[in-house]
């Protein structure tokens, strides 16, 4: 039998713009369910930098990826929001009564008078390591969730940028050793990042590439290659950040405009140019756009709110501010 969940207003995207959307339309009065590929919410940063401290969120000098999502999905909790994680959104269709349909790959269906997609990149997929790929889950990694479980390792992450360094930053002082390797010497990291890992006395190399990764069970060394040269090094992890494959997939089948594969244009309301949706986060676009996660949060709450009076033509668009707000 066929579920269904009736809501107010559908999430296309449970990290953090998703969640706080989930926030704010529960404080417009709104009932949400937030929708999303990922076993958990948190979206990005949950899944690849939970121990990457984030410093563009106001209010916090620096907050981990891990605890801004628990403080987000803690807000959002006060008004109950429904979760369909694991999910992915695939078909969409409008009822003749208005109302939205969108269909899950599980055969869900929610009903909504409002759709906020804010999924993001959409779903996304790390590039794979050419050399080593039979050790994925035996010592091979693409993202790091939890740094304790490569304490006292020999740690070798491949790549040059934001993540590779970040990884190497706070890896090397719980790591045996950290060595990063990467194909040029040029780097698309921050420069302020790859200083930091200098001054660890963390082993940089370059030119260079990964040529072979041997172990019996699992990852004990890795082979490259620098300027032709073969070199071992020991390793009982390998961090491939080599970056990921996005993909909006079926939501470029909805009928909204998407520029460059990944990409949804909104107007000053962030409504796409399907009725009815709206875009918030890194996947919507306009003429000089930011994207931060703290942009990303404004824009979810101007969605919500033009999406309450959407759904309410006497509804105001400013509801006041929550301060004023006698507490649930």
């Amino acid at each position: 039998m066929t579920a269904t969940v009736e809501v107010d207003v559908l999430i296309v995207g449970a990290g953090p713009v998703g969640l706080y959307g989930a926030y704010y339309a529960g404080f417009r009065g709104l009932s949400v369910a937030l929708i999303d590929s990922l076993p958990e919410a948190g979206g990005q940063v949950t899944a690849m930098y939970p121990e990457k401290l984030i410093f563009d969120v106001a209010g916090f000098p620096a907050i981990k990826g891990r605890e801004l999502v628990e403080g987000l999905f803690a807000q959002a909790a006060t008004f109950e929001p429904t979760y369909l994680l694991g999910r992915q959104a695939v078909g969409f269709e409008r009822a003749p009564d208005g109302f939205m349909q969108v269909t899950a790959d599980d055969g869900t269906v929610i009903s909504c008078r409002a759709v906020i997609i804010s999924g993001g990149i959409g779903t996304f997929t790390p590039r794979p390591l050419p050399a080593g790929s039979e050790y994925e889950n035996r010592g091979l990694c693409y993202f790091v969730p939890s740094l304790s479980e490569h304490a006292d390792r020999d740690i070798v992450i491949i790549g040059g940028g934001d993540s590779a360094f970040d990884w190497a930053l706070n890896l090397h002082p719980i790591a045996r050793s950290v060595t990063l390797v990467h194909r040029r010497p040029a780097f698309r990291a921050h420069a302020h990042t790859v200083a930091q890992v200098r001054a660890t006395g963390a082993e940089i190399i370059t030119p260079a590439q990964v040529t072979a990764v041997r172990g019996a069970d699992r990852v004990e060394e890795v082979e490259i290659s620098v300027d032709g040269e073969p070199r071992i090094l020991p390793a009982q992890t390998l961090i491939a950040a080599l970056g990921f494959i996005a993909n909006l997939g079926p939501l470029k089948d909805w009928g909204m405009t998407v520029v460059a594969h990944r990409h949804i244009p909104v107007d000053t309301t962030m409504l796409t140019d399907l009725p009815g949706v709206f875009a918030a986060g890194d996947i919507a676009d306009y003429p000089g756009k930011v994207r931060l996660i703290a942009t990303g949060f404004g824009e979810v709450a101007t969605a919500v709110n033009n999406a309450a009076v959407l759904i309410d033509p006497s509804a105001h668009l400013f509801p006041g501010h929550s301060s004023e707000a006698v507490p649930v």
